[in-house]
């Protein structure tokens, strides 16, 4: 009998715009701290706050860790794909 599998991860994928800060990153700290962070929300896309808006477009996540100091801007698709739009250094 095969081993029971831990909940399903979400899928990651980036927008162009935070592609391009990925490639930015050399620091092996900083990409700790993301990898950290995508951890996270693929776990638990509901992690993150919702950003104010309305329902004409994606609800925009904003997701805070506070001990790596990232911040993520991400939405999830009906899928439960997580788009990182963007991520920040606080």
């Amino acid at each position: 009998m095969p081993a029971p599998h831990g909940p399903r991860r979400a899928r990651i994928a980036f927008s162009d715009s935070a592609a391009k800060q990925l490639d930015t990153i050399t620091n092996e700290a900083e990409l700790h701290a993301l990898d950290r962070a995508l951890v996270v929300i693929s776990v638990d896309p509901d992690a993150g706050e919702l950003l104010p808006g309305d329902s004409t477009s994606p609800r925009l996540r904003s997701y805070v860790d506070d001990v790596e100091r990232v911040r993520l801007v991400y939405w999830v698709t009906a899928l439960k794909t997580v788009v990182v739009v963007a991520f920040l250094e606080v």
